[in-house]
């Protein structure tokens, strides 16, 4: 994990463009977290122009957050066109076990060929077939081990699974890895999450390992929300604290803050 540093300066160097079709609740914010990296964000949803878009972008970020049916056949003509050009797409499954629309329609884009597959807890497990009901956007209890629900998911599909939460837990099948940076004060705002799906597929855009691509993309996202929550007054100054410390990220706080721990 020596190389975080060295992927961020990359994404600074190369602005790799990163194609969402994304949740319109958190759109702004998404492009925003794209930007402050270094990435250029596009946000281009129509079914006319997604697979066109999605075949001149570096990633594709796909979030399921406010989902219709005319989004998801965008989605799927987006992924269609990524996976011609093995570009990585990356899939946020917002409100995953919540409704058995949402439930359906995440089995279809799953179809398709993805790098990553990112949410909370009981979004994994009911994506990957667990019984579990989400509130909403927000996790419900998940009875059984996460961390083995997700990497026997990572293997069916052959990706990297991402479940966010207090601590964050990564795999690709074969290894899991948490990564305990954060900060509470991420979970008062709406579209963190989405943001972190964002940053994972910026990271994803310049690094062909995209299990380290993730994890790196967690490490600095939520490194600068714990620079930030030294100074914010509250969730308003926080946000906008979060990207202005990504902005000015430098090797010598990544490397002594970072806190990742592989499990066995």
């Amino acid at each position: 994990m020596d190389k975080i540093y060295e992927t961020l300066q990359k994404i600074r160097k190369v602005s790799p463009l990163v194609h969402h079709i994304t949740n319109w609740v958190t759109i702004a914010d998404c492009a925003n977290i794209v930007k402050v990296f270094g990435g250029s964000p596009v946000m281009a949803h129509a079914f006319e122009e997604a697979a066109e878009m999605a075949s001149i972008s570096n990633a594709v970020v796909l979030n399921i957050g406010t989902l219709n049916n005319s989004t998801v056949e965008a989605m799927k003509q987006a992924i269609k066109a990524a996976n011609k050009k093995d570009i990585p797409i990356i899939i946020d499954a917002v409100g995953v076990g919540a409704t058995k629309y949402r439930n359906k329609k995440i089995q279809e884009l799953l179809q398709y060929k993805v790098a990553v597959v990112k949410g909370n807890a009981s979004e994994i497990a009911s994506t990957a077939g667990i019984n579990v009901t989400t509130k909403g956007v927000d996790s419900g209890e998940v009875l059984g081990d996460i961390a083995n629900i997700a990497a026997t998911f990572a293997r069916e599909k052959e990706c990297v699974v991402v479940v966010t939460g207090k601590e964050d837990i990564c795999t690709n099948g074969a290894e899991i890895i948490k990564v305990k940076n954060g900060v509470s004060m991420m979970a008062q705002i709406v579209g963190t999450g989405c943001m972190a799906g964002s940053v994972m597929g910026t990271f994803c855009a310049v690094e062909k390992d995209y299990f380290f691509a993730a994890i790196a993309g967690l490490v600095c996202f939520e490194i600068a929300g714990e620079i930030a929550d030294k100074t914010s007054e509250g969730p308003g100054t926080f946000k906008t604290k979060m990207f202005d410390k990504i902005t000015t990220l430098s090797e010598i706080s990544i490397n002594k803050m970072k806190k990742i721990e592989k499990i066995k």
